[in-house]
């Protein structure tokens, strides 16, 4: 529309819009790095640099392992021209049919050691263990379905498994994370009016990992290295790790040594500590989440683009201030920006 003048005001697109009521609002600017949306930039930066981790960590992996890898094949060769010059009337071929069998079986779970002695792999506690590390994601590996309706059924039971532990854990979580948020506002009570908040909730972060590694690794590796004949402290400290994060190598299972006493309760016991241990993990992370610091995540998404300038927008997203007067408000902000009030930093999902 001209004005009086016979200028025609120009509206620039990215700065005016037309709000839900039809006034004028600012539209929020994007920030960009080398034309493309800083989110993007930084996730294909982020892409990059975990491509050279996982490189990295082959290089290492390759460098420690290989000497370990040739010295043990080294010690297989000697042991098993030992034992054809010991037994002559054996041939090459036979052995190697015998040690085929073996090695397939084992990587089954049926171990050809003192296997007519032990019990069997299928047990009602084996069994149970078998079915937390299904549903669990752990898959160890060492025992699994043989027959083909066996393995039917268990692609069928993690279909529905994983999403029920899933809802179990969320749920355990949630409810864990009440007497969690009441020792942060305990803690901001005491210490908001000495240290910054993101130093408190480091704190609280703090003892939150200290009580995961003190009574879900420490602990359970000193009774898992006591219990297991062949491993020491190290072992039981790496299988509890392994376990815990769901990564489930499967090279260190309790309870499968042969002639172990009260097994099926060892196994049905390991599954509670699997399940409780993993639950208590998954709210260590609810709790590191939940420090924005800490969460980087949150940098490679669109909407952490976006910046804008309408003070309607700004003056929403900005904290409530209550006070009988103009120069108590001012005090009160400045206060809660060092030390804010135990709901401020209480998530809104665990607030009881």
């Amino acid at each position: 529309m001209m004005n009086k003048s016979g200028y025609e005001p120009h509206v620039h697109p990215r700065r005016e819009s037309m709000g839900p009521m039809g006034g004028m609002g600012v539209r929020a600017h994007v920030r960009e790095v080398l034309g493309m949306r800083r989110s993007s930039a930084l996730l294909l930066l982020f892409l990059f640099f975990y491509l050279g981790y996982l490189v990295a960590g082959g290089l290492v992996f390759a460098t420690i392992e290989a000497p370990a890898e040739a010295q043990l094949k080294g010690a297989l060769v000697r042991a098993r021209q030992a034992f054809l010059e010991k037994h002559p009337c054996v041939s090459d071929s036979d052995l190697e049919l015998l040690l085929k069998e073996v090695v397939w079986a084992a990587d089954r779970g049926v171990s050809a050691v003192n296997n007519v002695t032990g019990q069997p792999n299928w047990s009602f506690g084996q069994s149970i263990f078998f079915s937390s590390t299904v549903v669990t994601t752990i898959g160890y590996g060492h025992v699994t379905p043989l027959s083909k309706v066996g393995k039917l059924f268990c692609i069928v039971y993690a279909i529905f498994g994983i999403p029920l532990t899933l809802v179990l854990c969320t749920a355990l979580v949630e409810r864990l994370l009440v007497p969690t948020t009441l020792l942060l506002q305990w803690l901001n009570a005491r210490l908001g009016h000495l240290y910054q908040p993101f130093y408190i909730r480091l704190l609280h972060l703090a003892f939150i990992v200290i009580l995961l590694v003190s009574l879900f690794l420490l602990i359970p590796a000193a009774v898992y290295a006591s219990l297991e004949p062949e491993w020491d402290y190290m072992d039981a400290l790496y299988y509890c790790f392994i376990s815990l994060t769901t990564i489930g190598l499967g090279d260190y299972i309790p309870g499968d040594y042969p002639g172990q006493a009260y097994r099926p309760l060892y196994k049905v016991l390991t599954t509670v500590y699997l399940l409780v241990g993993l639950t208590f993990t998954m709210l260590t992370l609810a709790v590191f989440c939940d420090i924005p610091q800490l969460n980087v995540g949150l940098l490679f998404m669109a909407r952490s683009d976006e910046t804008t300038t309408d003070p309607e927008k700004v003056r929403l997203n900005q904290p409530a201030v209550h006070g009988p007067g103009y120069t108590q408000q001012r005090v009160h902000v400045r206060a809660r920006l060092d030390s804010p009030s135990p709901e401020e930093v209480t998530p809104v999902h665990a607030r009881p």
